[in-house]
């Protein structure tokens, strides 16, 4: 009885489960701060445009990945059910790891253990700067995602760690951007389920469509945002392979074009890769499919 007891009074100090939407904000998924891959990263992350500059590093254990991404998502999934319902926010979360692999869709078996305790590794040592502000405020300095991270734990009767809670410390910039700026965007919770650069690719198009029924964008600038790290004409490759499939995303298609102004272009000309577009629209609405009429993402 008292386990029961004690079970009950741990579950009452917890911010989940998760009763809303799995939502994100906006920035983090326009611009890339994230490896792109289960594999180790040691390699810093850096982008420049003109406007927005983003450096990531990591440290022995690499770069926070973009499954370790997935964290900052449903942390940030259980501030906005807070601040919708009323309630007081703090930087710091409480939740159960059976929560974020329900939400995540994730099998809780296996090396679930060790999963989160390598992202909550990732996560508290990769350090970002960028000069991108938040809540209307902006600093000179390199932060982590989380400025705290703790796992606690039980042993089964086979002796294996079994998760209690996570306890984590959000960081100042990213809570800053949920609690003030109102960016936050619904995620379908298909989401969970697509590669890496399937992941990327969604999140652009969900932050860009918007209202609009399309967009387009140049593939080079498609290729920085996402932060692949193929050349030009393999991320053409892939993109295109993409593509061809029967729901390449959901809630929305792509496609590459050969001209700006048109999908056919000119037969028998070779279209240079830096001048291909790639156009994003919403399935949803796609008697409005107009290439012409899309907007060209610029900035």
């Amino acid at each position: 009885m008292m386990k029961t007891i004690e079970e009950a009074h741990q579950l009452s100090l917890l911010d989940s489960p998760l009763i809303g939407s799995v939502k994100n904000e906006r920035s983090i998924m326009v611009y890339n701060f994230f490896a792109l891959t289960k594999e180790k990263r040691l390699d810093p992350i850096r982008y420049q445009d003109g406007k927005v500059t983003i450096e990531v590093k990591g440290t022995d254990a690499g770069i926070a990945t973009i499954y370790d991404k997935e964290f900052l998502i449903y942390i940030a999934s259980l501030m906005v059910d807070k601040m919708n319902r009323g309630e007081p926010v703090s930087q710091v979360f409480s939740f159960s790891g059976h929560d974020f692999f329900r939400v995540c869709r994730v099998s809780a078996g296996g090396k679930s253990y060790d999963r989160i305790s390598g992202a909550l590794e990732r996560l508290q040592g990769t350090q970002i700067k960028t000069n991108i502000e938040t809540g209307g405020e902006g600093t000179d300095e390199w932060f982590s995602w989380l400025k705290s991270a703790k796992a606690e734990y039980r042993k089964n009767t086979k002796g294996e760690r079994v998760l209690k809670r996570i306890t984590v410390e959000l960081c100042d910039w990213l809570y800053r951007a949920i609690l003030k700026d109102n960016r936050m965007l619904t995620y379908d919770p298909a989401y969970f389920d697509l590669p890496p650069l399937e992941k990327r690719l969604y999140e652009m198009a969900r932050a860009h469509c918007g209202n609009q029924p399309g967009f387009k964008i140049n593939l080079e600038k498609l290729r920085l945002r996402v932060g692949a790290e193929t050349d030009l004409r393999q991320f053409r490759y892939k993109l295109a392979k993409i593509a061809e499939k029967k729901s390449p995303l959901p809630e929305y298609g792509f496609k590459l074009i050969n001209d700006p102004n048109s999908e056919g272009g000119t037969k028998g000309q070779r279209t240079q890769l830096k001048k291909i577009m790639v156009v994003f629209w919403r399935i949803d609405r796609w008697r409005e499919y107009d290439v012409s009429r899309f907007e060209t993402l610029e900035d």
